[in-house]
Order: structure tokens, then sequence, then C-alpha cells
């Protein structure tokens, strides 16, 4: 993956710089010469350095915007000290003053503050260009290091994330994932005024499994489960493993009569085919589900909309097991409870 650079300068800027980092070919390179391209520049495109010319209007305020902007933190600001008026003064050698200017460069947002040799300057020698070439790439190396750490590092996190939030048997989503979503998706369909319902499910007799056939042949009777959800389920429909034998699936932009009609055909493609285990042992299963939507009474964290489906649950497995029951209107109605 090719490291991002942004250049806030202009052309005359741009032939100072070491070909070097300039490489197209090695980094994807974008120029701008105003601070409201180079603020939607680094809001569309991932940036990881910026090379900041100082005498272009805009240049120390987009150090100091870059800092305050704590999702980009991590892109490395250098500012390129080009202004003639504090070249000249720099050139009588008053090394307290360069002092006390590099330390405000770095106060104000830059990371590193690389001062520039004037054009068709006489008094410095090849050593002196040499040098300022070597400055200039060390402070662009490290800027990539810290690009590239930070790189691991959002890996890392999301490798972390993605353990922490599946459920390491069924590999679906579990109940922190469904507590972290589950409030996005209320303020989602409350936002857009769609319709948003969610569906309780539980496997009817699961203890009666691991007695009869062992904990193992339940384990792979939740998994083969599992597989049969997720493959008649659309995207925006997402089950998660909610604990034990229980299971939620969330139904973006779905209507209450639509999320019956999916309850249904989760509970006929769960009951009509046994799950083959071995070649010798195969075994039917039937689950209970409970249908709940949104309403405009619920709480902004879906708690209440999740505890009617629940109750909606309790009502399939009181009546029979084996079948849906919806409640629309915070009204749980036995006409509703339809056996497949």
């Amino acid at each position: 993956m090719k490291s991002s650079i942004l250049v806030f300068g202009t052309n005359n800027f741009l032939a100072t710089l070491p070909d070097q980092i300039l490489d197209t070919n090695i980094f994807n390179i974008d120029i701008v010469t105003n601070l409201n391209q180079a603020q939607s520049c680094i809001h569309i495109t991932p940036i990881d350095i910026i090379l900041v010319q100082a005498s272009l209007d805009g240049s120390m305020g987009l150090c100091s915007w870059l800092k305050e902007q704590t999702k980009l933190s991590c892109v490395y600001c250098i500012l390129f000290e080009d202004r003639p008026e504090l070249l000249t003064l720099r050139s009588q050698e008053n090394w307290e003053w360069e002092l006390l200017v590099n330390a405000a460069a770095l106060e104000q947002g830059a990371d590193a503050y690389v001062w520039q040799i004037p054009e068709n300057q006489t008094t410095y020698s090849l050593a002196n260009f040499a040098a300022n070439y070597q400055i200039i790439i060390a402070q662009f190396t490290v800027g990539l290091r810290k690009a590239q750490k930070y790189r691991d590092l959002l890996e890392k996190n999301a490798l972390l994330s993605a353990i922490a939030l599946a459920d390491s048997l069924t590999e679906l989503n579990n109940r922190r994932a469904l507590e972290w979503d589950l409030p996005r998706q209320v303020q989602q369909a409350r936002a857009l005024k769609n319709p948003f319902s969610l569906i309780m499910l539980d496997v009817d007799f699961f203890k009666k499994v691991n007695d009869t056939h062992g904990h193992l042949v339940g384990d792979r009777i939740l998994q083969l489960l599992c597989k049969r959800l997720q493959n008649n389920l659309r995207s925006q429909e997402i089950p998660f493993r909610y604990g034990g034998e229980e299971f939620v699936v969330l139904l973006t932009n779905t209507s209450i009569e639509e999320a019956l009609n999916i309850g249904h055909r989760l509970n006929r493609v769960v009951h009509e085919s046994s799950f083959v285990i071995s070649n010798k042992l195969s075994i039917n299963i039937t689950i209970s589900l409970g249908v709940a939507t949104l309403e405009s009474e619920d709480d902004e964290t879906g708690i209440s909309l999740l505890h009617r489906a629940d109750q909606c649950l309790l009502k399939a497995k009181e009546t029979g097991r084996n079948k849906v029951v919806i409640c629309n209107n915070h009204h749980i109605s036995p006409v509703n409870a339809v056996s497949s």
C-alpha cells in the first residue's frame, strides 16, 4: 500500500524538494495551494505526511488545524521555512533567535521544522546543501515510519475488535456486538424515518439434544443452524448469537409484516430438513421466534424493543413452540401466533 503525501505549496516550492520524496511510483501525491483545498483533500483521502510551504497563505493555520483534529493526529506535518525575511535573519547566525522560531513552529502544530536554503545563495557550500537534503530525507523517513506504525496499530486493533465481537463457536457476531450495533440501528432508523424490526429466536428442547447426544453434537447443531440461517438472510438482515441457543436478527428497513414473513421463512428452513451430524446421525430440531418492530415510545438503546421480542419468544414457547409470535403496537396477540 502506497503512503499518501499532501503537498501544500507552489510549483517553485516543489522544485526545491528532493526527487526521492516526490516519486509517484512509490507515493500517492496530491498538491494544493490553499487552505480550503487542503482541508477538503485531507477529509476525503487518508494522508500520511503533509509538506507545508511556510510562505504560502494559510500554512500555519493548516498546521494548527491539523493538530486540533483528534482523528488526524497521526498525520506527520513537516513545515518548510522559506519566508525571505526569516531566512535573512537566520543568516546572521543568531542561534538563540533561531531556537525560539523553531519552538514556535512546533508549538503551532508542525511535527518537524526544516529551514530552506535561499535561492541563488552563494554563501552556502555544497556540504550545506547536502546536509539540508539529508535533514529533509530524515524527517520524511520519520514521518513514513510513524505512518506505518499507526497503520499496523489500526490493523491490530481491527483484528482484536473482530475477535472481541465474534462468537468463537458459530462465527456470528456476539452479544457485545449486538449491544453496540442495536442503538446505532435504532438511531439510524429514526433519522431516516425507516421501519426497523428484530427477531429473537431459540432452539426448542435444546437441552434434550445435549443430554441425549452430548455437548459436542449440540455445538455442531448450533454451527449448522447458524449456517442455515445465514444462507436464508439478506445482507441487511444481521444475525447475532445472544447466548446459549438463543439468537437475535436485526432487520434494517423492515416492517412488521416483512419481519413476520422472514420469521416464517427461518422457521420453515429449520424444521423442514434434518441436520446431518455424521453418516449415522441426523437430528431434527425446531425453533421458536418472537418478532417486534420499533415504535415511537421505544428507548434509544433498543432495550425495550428487544424486551418485546423476548416476550413474544416466551409466548411462542408457552403455546407449543415451533412457531412465530409477533408483537405489534406493544400488544402480543395470540391470533398472530402462527404455527409453521
